[in-house]
């Protein structure tokens, strides 16, 4: 498997094709401790978006899971969803697992070299990030890893037959290549 490593974590890629294969010969709990699942609705939920159908025609994922290195631990997620690699961009999405990290900057040292993995090694010119108004949280992590609000999407998304709005957030290649260090 390939992976990337920062000073804390060691982020473990999985393609389309391995994360659907992984699904197909583990056991639910070998799967809840592969990619830190808390529970049995949340592997379930997932296994329902794999049935359905994570790739089209067009557009393809690519997982990437945050394992504390100190513990071994799956604490977290990140995800290129909507990937489509013709036009070079994608989404991307994340999530802390456990209450107890965050808020230290895992996920901020996780989205910099995920969003580097991206436009030097899967030649993304464009990244997006979609996210609630009120996630302040993850706003932050998408300013710290370079992102800029570019636009706010009204009624964009349901939420169990809530109507939401949606703040896009993006990171451009020419932005990246043109950062202060």
């Amino acid at each position: 498997m390939k992976t990337i490593e920062t000073p804390r974590l060691l982020i473990r890629i999985d393609t389309l094709e391995e994360y659907i294969e992984l699904f197909n010969t583990h056991t639910d709990d070998e799967l809840k401790t592969l990619f830190g699942f808390r529970s049995d609705e949340e592997l379930m939920k997932q296994k329902l978006k794999i049935e359905k159908g994570l790739k089209t025609h067009r557009t393809t994922c690519l997982f990437f899971h945050l394992i504390e290195k100190e513990t071994n631990k799956v604490i977290g997620g990140v995800a290129f969803h909507n990937w489509y690699p013709d036009h070079r961009r994608s989404e991307i999405g994340y999530d802390m697992k456990y209450e107890e990290y965050k808020n230290k900057g895992y996920m901020k040292e996780a989205a910099k070299a995920i969003v580097a993995y991206g436009f030097n090694e899967l030649n993304l010119n464009r990244m997006e990030a979609i996210i609630a108004p009120d996630n302040i949280p993850s706003q932050k992590t998408a300013e710290g890893a370079g992102f800029v609000r570019e636009a706010l999407l009204k009624e964009h998304y349901n939420d169990d037959g809530i109507i939401g709005d949606s703040l896009i957030y993006r990171l451009l290649l020419s932005e990246y290549n043109n950062r202060i260090v």
